[in-house]
């Protein structure tokens, strides 16, 4: 009876921690979305062959760089600034964000000319610009989303992530049985783009002013430029792989390996995403006490560890039976891949932690110089697979990640609390 009391009375405690609270409402939008995503997966895959999956992944490639290049910081920014300082901030960031994603749009639409003569493939310039629409809504609700987000009202943010994603993964279906091809990757986005509007229209208050506003555009700038250089290769990174095969061993190559890695780190990514979402304000929250802080840090990397540890070892050792089950057996070659690729993912949200630990104290620098030594490595493994086949090319990926990024965190950790690993 005492030990079910116990019991009970740590699980309450564990739960009352605001991190734990944020990352079970975003890991249940993940849970929902991945619920419709599984059957959006099967049904692509079986009527969408080798060359749409190639094309699909060039237009999400591109569009992630693109949006790579938005992350100025403004969102980090808010998060971190002084209450006093919020009011003006936000009205600048508004503006900003205007500049940013009308830039891209253009910019986008110019690039996809180059992009499609690389392999001789015409179709893609039109999926490739169409699919930018949705940066010219973005703006409207970027700050109501990030002031939500500092507030740590999470709920808000996983309820309308959840309706999002399934509602596109529907209309991903629908264009997919429908015989459209590529545009099944690039049309959803944009048309729930304008849902992300009302919802956060509705639950914020916040409202720019009429008056063009640039007088934070420099500090957001100083205080953001190592966090858009960070984001940037990161996505330089996740990508990396698929621009070398791309360029390299064509579509179809390039199709099986997409298939491999959403089917492998699709699921393991997401539940990544919403933990790192999750971890700089609650980090913030936190950093004005040092023992609080620690505290919180390690909290925070137990959880990393007995959320991401089972599930991923799990899905790895299930993939022989579950790919030709679920997705078909013309899929069979990808098994491989998708256990390679998702044992990557072990790793990652430990070293995400590790980055946010760095920004939440003002080094994003230190962040920044960690990210350029990890793409110039990463980058080499990659050179060295794509020489070998799509198996290389996954492994290197595997390889390089279970060896770098416990370095990285190991560091960072260290370098912060020099006394966190030290034995009493």
């Amino acid at each position: 009876m005492k030990f079910t009391q116990g019991l009970t009375k740590q699980i309450k405690q564990k739960f009352s921690n605001q991190f734990l609270r944020n990352l079970s409402w975003l890991g249940m939008a993940e849970i929902i979305y991945r619920v419709v995503r599984l059957g959006l997966v099967v049904i692509i895959a079986r009527y969408l062959s080798k060359y749409d999956y190639g094309l699909g992944a060039v237009v999400l490639t591109v569009k992630e760089f693109a949006v790579s290049f938005s992350n100025v910081g403004i969102g980090a920014k808010i998060i971190q600034v002084e209450e006093e300082k919020l009011a003006d901030l936000c009205n600048s960031a508004y503006w900003l964000n205007w500049l940013v994603f009308t830039g891209l749009f253009l910019i986008q639409c110019i690039t996809s000319i180059p992009i499609a003569w690389v392999q001789k493939t015409p179709e893609l310039i039109w999926p490739i610009c169409v699919s930018g629409i949705a940066y010219l809504i973005w703006p409207l609700v970027g700050i109501q989303k990030t002031l939500i987000q500092r507030e740590n009202r999470f709920k808000i943010i996983a309820m309308t992530d959840s309706l999002q994603f399934s509602i596109s993964s529907i209309f991903t279906a629908i264009l997919a049985v429908a015989g459209l091809g590529v545009w099944s990757f690039a049309l959803p986005s944009v048309m729930i783009a304008p849902l992300e509007v009302i919802i956060y229209h509705y639950f914020h208050q916040w409202r720019p002013s009429r008056k063009i506003e640039t007088k934070y555009w420099s500090e957001i700038w100083h205080f953001g430029k190592n966090i858009l250089l960070i984001g940037l290769l990161n996505t330089l990174r996740n990508n990396l792989d698929y621009l070398m095969l791309y360029t390299f061993l064509g579509v179809e190559s390039l199709g099986l390996y997409f298939f491999g890695f959403n089917a492998g780190l699709g699921i393991s990514l997401s539940i990544i995403n919403a933990i790192k979402s999750a971890i700089l304000p609650h980090l913030c929250a936190a950093r004005k006490d040092s023992e609080s802080f620690q505290k919180t840090y390690l909290q925070t990397m137990k959880i990393i560890a007995m959320v991401i540890i089972p599930f991923v070892t799990l899905q790895a050792t299930l993939a022989p039976i579950y790919v030709p089950i679920v997705f078909g057996q013309k899929w069979i070659p990808a098994i491989p891949i998708v256990v390679l690729i998702c044992l990557s993912a072990i790793p990652r949200p430990f070293a995400d932690a590790a980055s946010q630990l760095l920004v939440a104290i003002g080094k994003p620098h230190l962040d920044l110089r960690w990210n350029l030594i990890f793409t110039f490595g990463f980058a080499i493994a990659l050179l060295i697979g794509v020489n070998i086949s799509i198996i290389g090319v996954a492994s290197a990926v595997l390889i390089s990640h279970a060896l770098m990024l416990p370095l990285f965190t190991f560091w960072a950790s260290r370098f912060v609390f020099p006394k966190i690993f030290v034995c009493k």
